[in-house]
């Protein structure tokens, strides 16, 4: 009785959410190596001659006042993401968003990334970001191209439908005798039977072996999709470990005068002062804003190892300083959580198990559709 109403609840909520799955897993599927996909895909915007490289890039200012002036009126630069090896463009970012609108299109007032050599100050491509190839499959993923307000509600209780999916997957799953042939149908798939037992096979091992990961990537998702359920766990783990000891400087560091401008003046003590990172990022504050602040990436690819600097304009000084490496537990999982979805915690084999896995939770809802219709025309024909 108990495992005929799990049966029940497993498919219907298969049947609810299974188009939404399909998508959020091949789009994830492709997401997983945008960043590898994108510098190869398009080298012009990513990569410089090198023979056109000085000893130090342009201000700051300089080049924001270059991207500012290839938008058009009415758009502004929001966010700069500087990469400090020789042969790469530094990219400026422009976006405006209305939170309401119905559709990607409508969704995006702009979206711009324009791509400038930081030694010459050349904008080498403007790109219209909202309409680029890896930014619709993100938004796919995101919000199924419905914007914000409505879309992102349907993947984000989709997403939880397939959380209870997996649960109650593992308990039909689960084998009534731990050896036979039952037990090896339930971890290995045997090809010589009927398609429809193998397709039965499929759905069950394919969904034990990606259980786990399934898990991680859902709950990650589920973090995205629900603040409240970020907070809640964030507190939770962080009740495991006691707060760790700041290493701020109890004084402010005084920040060099090379400049006339603050910001490149940040700009230059950050690059001198981390010569190690990969990656720089700045959200674009008002002219009149007193702090800037400039996150550090040691991985260009990872966002969840990293430096935050807090800059003082009036007093022209570094007052405060972040580490991921002083975080607690729950706090350091929460900076994760995108590399963990994405695959990128670390190396190429975690990008291909994320991959694979992706993979795996398409075919899911594809072969569980399958043994619907299958078990529909049988009691038909009964």
């Amino acid at each position: 009785m108990i495992k005929s109403s799990i049966l029940w609840l497993h498919k219907w909520l298969g049947i609810c959410s299974g188009i939404v799955v399909f998508i959020l897993s091949i789009t994830g599927c492709i997401y997983t190596f945008q960043d590898e996909l994108k510098l190869w895909a398009y080298p012009e915007k990513y990569f410089i001659d090198t023979a056109d490289v000085s000893s130090s890039p342009l201000p700051l200012s300089t080049l924001l006042s270059n991207a500012q002036a290839s938008l058009e009126d009415g758009q502004k630069i929001s966010r700069v993401d500087l990469y400090p090896a020789k042969d790469r463009t530094w990219v400026f970012r422009a976006m405006q968003t209305d939170e309401n609108a119905f559709g990607h299109w409508n969704y995006f007032n702009y979206y711009k990334r324009i791509f400038i050599n930081p030694y010459t100050g050349e904008v080498k491509q403007v790109e219209n970001t909202k309409a680029e190839f890896f930014q619709l499959v993100l938004q796919l993923h995101l919000n199924l191209l419905l914007g914000k307000k409505y879309g992102h509600a349907v993947v984000s209780w989709s997403t939880a439908l397939f959380v209870v999916i997996l649960l109650t997957g593992i308990v039909l799953w689960w084998p009534k005798k731990w050896k036979g042939k039952n037990f090896r149908r339930s971890i290995w798939l045997d090809t010589k039977v009927k398609w429809k037992r193998l397709n039965h096979d499929l759905h069950n091992v394919l969904g034990f072996y990606s259980l786990f990961f399934a898990l991680a990537f859902a709950v990650t998702g589920l973090a995205f999709a629900f603040p409240g359920f970020k907070k809640t766990y964030v507190a939770t783990f962080n009740l495991f470990q006691q707060e760790k000891a700041s290493k701020t400087p109890t004084q402010p560091t005084a920040v060099p005068l090379v400049y006339q401008q603050f910001q490149d003046n940040a700009l230059y003590y950050s690059l001198k002062n981390y010569p190690q990172a990969e990656m720089l990022s700045i959200r674009v504050k008002k002219d009149t804003a007193q702090e800037m602040d400039i996150q550090i990436r040691r991985f260009e690819k990872r966002s969840g190892v990293f430096n935050w600097l807090y800059f003082d304009k009036k007093e022209a000084s570094l007052k405060h300083t972040k580490s991921s490496d002083n975080l607690r537990f729950g706090d350091k999982l929460a900076t994760l959580n995108y590399d963990i979805h994405t695959g990128n915690i670390g190396g190429i084999v975690p990008k291909i198990i994320a991959f694979m896995i992706s993979l795996f939770c398409a075919s899911l809802p594809i072969t569980g559709y399958i043994i619907w219709l299958n078990k529909s025309k049988k009691k038909k024909r009964s």
